[in-house]
């Protein structure tokens, strides 16, 4: 966040500096609407950063161009995010309230990470159902839910739920869809998410990284993986509304037909399939092995 808070340090020091100059027909001594605007703001939530106009433009300029030149970025890629959602938001959770899944999702406002999801438990779940298949899905990434950053720049405190929900539950479309969490094939959800929930980040991430593919994954990328990515993800059911931590008991090829989500075509995985399934067996005889700790 060091980078973020240079940022903003310098675009409200020069809207402090656009105060001293008052308007024709103000007295300079007068605090000017640029001043009120700075002082004024108070958080709306916690970890909540309010911005004015120039300070919130002066951001999503440079974390466009950080996002753009270092993907890896994560705090410039969130917060550009959080800048240029405000428009989709509303309509997302209005998508929410028109559910009851969605409803029940925003009453409860659930979040996800390691803390929250007992890992374990999934592992005990049978294979083929959603929390065997996300336990199976981590391992052979190799990532853990503990690495999304949260929302800063969204003022509304239930949309800004809104935004980290969608956020958190990145990981879940990925493992819905069987795709891993190389460049081709996190392009290839993002065309997926935008055609789905049509955020503006994934338009963006899916206008701008295939530059960094080589001419033969981008082509395979445009060939094969967009045209699925649209046309699967339009006609889906939006993913926002769906409470993914009440189903992972539930089958995942019936989960995939209730949304509408086919498989896409077969990607680049850096794990064979047989070792993730191995990491998680061992996972579920730890956890077998601390139940009967317990019981015993």
């Amino acid at each position: 966040m060091s980078l973020i808070s240079t940022a903003l340090r310098a675009s409200r020091q020069f809207s402090r500096n656009l105060g001293i100059i008052a308007p024709a027909g103000h007295a300079v001594s007068s605090p000017s609407r640029w001043q009120k605007r700075a002082v004024n703001t108070q958080p709306a939530y916690e970890g909540h950063i309010p911005l004015n106009w120039f300070e919130a433009g002066f951001l999503t300029v440079g974390s466009a161009l950080m996002a753009l030149t270092n993907p890896r970025r994560g705090d410039m890629v969130a917060a550009l995010g959080d800048l240029t959602s405000g428009p989709v938001l509303p309509r997302l959770r209005d998508a929410m309230l028109e559910s009851a899944e969605g409803r029940q999702i925003l009453k409860d406002r659930p979040r996800v990470n390691s803390h929250t999801v007992d890992m374990d438990k999934l592992a005990l779940l049978p294979e083929g159902t959603f929390g065997n298949a996300y336990v199976t899905w981590l391992e052979r990434c190799g990532v853990t839910p503990d690495t999304r950053e949260p929302v800063h720049y969204v003022d509304d405190p239930e949309l800004a739920y809104v935004m980290q929900r969608y956020r958190e539950c990145h990981d879940f479309y990925h493992c819905i869809c069987g795709l891993p969490v190389n460049v081709e094939s996190e392009l290839a959800l993002k065309f997926f998410e935008f055609a789905n929930l049509g955020l503006p980040m994934a338009g963006f991430a899916a206008a701008f990284g295939h530059l960094r593919l080589t001419q033969a994954k981008r082509e395979r990328l445009f060939r094969e993986f967009v045209p699925w990515a649209i046309k699967c993800g339009s006609s889906a059911q939006s993913l926002i509304t769906v409470y993914w931590e009440k189903r992972w008991e539930q089958n995942v090829e019936d989960m995939k037909k209730e949304f509408g989500i086919w498989d896409p075509p077969e990607p680049r995985w850096s794990k064979p399939l047989s070792e993730a399934k191995a990491a998680a067996a061992r996972r579920q005889k730890n956890a077998e092995a601390k139940m009967q700790q317990v019981s015993s």
